[in-house]
């Protein structure tokens, strides 16, 4: 067993080092260790079985669904007049740009349910307007990547699918429940440290607008909102499942971009379709490796063999909680969160069930978590993205970032020790 996962870790970290991509890393680390206790073609047929059956899930048909969604609004001016809505609404407070990219991104995250999608649409409008307004563009970029990771929580969400198919079955729409809340709390302690910082460097006030911009820019911004109420709805009432509200939200995204907005363009629908293709090939790709990697780690006894050390480290749960916490910050500083998830709720969900923690609970606490790793070097994607639009160098940004990371952890710790705040509102709702 040491052997194996020995091999397994020197392996997937010496394919990351040549640039090999994250999920070929996995697949051949997986399948190289496999051949240290398994012969070649059983080996190799068993890989194969176990990438196809990690996808066999009718729950993941969402994903391509949500992924298209997400790149349709992206383009289709809901961004643009979601940004009008927060800055209508919150732009005269001090530091009122830096709340409205807070705002924006929580609000995009949650209708395209992507921190990526969020990080783009927002950033390329957000980050040359504050620079524009005398905002420090290092300050601005930390805020763009902090407050994009928002929408991972907050439904509907990707990672929240997939951690429903590797904890076991937790119920989707009890996980979309349970995002809210938490994904809420770090979007005002976002928010709070975006105040706290602008009044300490005397950032420009914007102008209060009339009451009745207010009004037009909220009533032009109902449409986009209506999609969270439609999908979200759906789920909670019973009407749809997850998956075909993905679908619902792509025909919903095609009507408002397409027919009313008339921001995407017919001719531009092909290349929006094969941006969709290939983004959810690669998550795809990521689950089906990441699949093989938990098989071999359960075949091979690692994550009993890892819950029996952690539960005989210490007998005091807030010990345990807090180094599986820390742990899991520093994997996400390395690991895209799909495979993270796929691979390490299977380690850890039993030591948090036997401390007293639910898979529901647990969930929202993985995923935030490794939303912190999504905006930290030196693989976080939003964090490129976000350098990229405001010309600016990674290192730039990183103290900018330090009390966004503060702000986070602090929910993080909320989250981990009070289990009402994830637990709360799908009990209200009877999940």
């Amino acid at each position: 067993m040491e052997l194996t996962a020995i091999i397994l870790i020197v392996g997937f970290f010496f394919f990351l080092l040549i640039n090999v991509p994250v999920s070929m890393s996995i697949g051949l680390a997986t399948l190289v260790a496999m051949l240290f206790s398994i012969e070649f073609e059983p080996a190799v047929t068993t890989m194969a079985q176990r990438m196809a059956g990690g996808l066999d899930s009718f729950a993941l048909l969402a994903i391509p669904f949500f992924v298209l969604s997400g790149l349709i609004m992206g383009q289709g001016g809901i961004a643009k007049r979601l940004i009008e809505c927060a800055m209508a609404l919150i732009g005269a407070l001090p530091g009122g740009l830096a709340l409205v990219n807070v705002v924006s991104c929580m609000l995009f995250g949650a209708i395209s349910g992507s921190a990526v999608a969020a990080c783009s649409a927002i950033g390329s409008f957000m980050l040359p307007e504050m620079k524009k307004k005398g905002y420090d563009p290092n300050f601005s970029a930390a805020v763009t990547a902090a407050a994009a990771t928002t929408g991972m929580l907050i439904p509907p969400s990707n990672i929240l699918i997939v951690y429903a198919i590797a904890s076991g079955g937790v119920s989707i729409a009890a996980l979309f429940m349970a995002g809210y809340v938490p994904g809420i709390m770090v979007g005002l302690a976002l928010m709070l440290v975006c105040y706290i910082w602008a009044k300490i460097k005397g950032y420009p006030l914007s102008d209060r607008l009339p009451l009745k911009i207010v009004v037009e820019k909220l009533f032009a911004a109902v449409p986009s909102l209506f999609l969270i109420v439609l999908v979200i709805g759906g789920i909670v009432g019973g009407v749809f499942t997850a998956t075909e509200a993905g679908a619902i939200a792509v025909v919903y995204s095609l009507l408002l971009s397409v027919g009313i907005y008339k921001e995407v363009k017919v001719k531009e629908l092909p290349n929006i379709l094969l941006k969709s293709a290939e983004t959810t090939a690669i998550v795809m790709l990521l689950i089906a490796a990441s699949t093989a990697m938990s098989w071999l780690l359960s075949f091979e006894n690692i994550p009993q063999t890892l819950s029996q050390a952690l539960l005989e480290l210490s007998d005091n749960p807030i010990v345990i909680l807090l180094l599986i916490n820390l742990l899991l910050i520093v994997v996400g500083a390395f690991l895209d969160m799909t495979p993270a998830v796929l691979i390490f709720t299977p380690i850890f969900l039993p030591v948090a069930m036997q401390l007293g923690m639910s898979p529901l609970q647990f969930g929202i606490m993985i995923v935030l978590n490794l939303s912190i790793g999504l905006c930290s070097p030196p693989v976080g994607a939003v964090l490129f993205i976000t350098c990229a639009i405001a010309k600016t160098k990674l290192e730039n940004i990183i103290k900018p970032l330090l009390p966004l990371y503060a702000a986070m952890f602090v929910v993080l710790m909320l989250v981990t020790y009070v289990a009402w705040f994830s637990e709360a509102l799908p009990a209200a709702l009877g999940f």
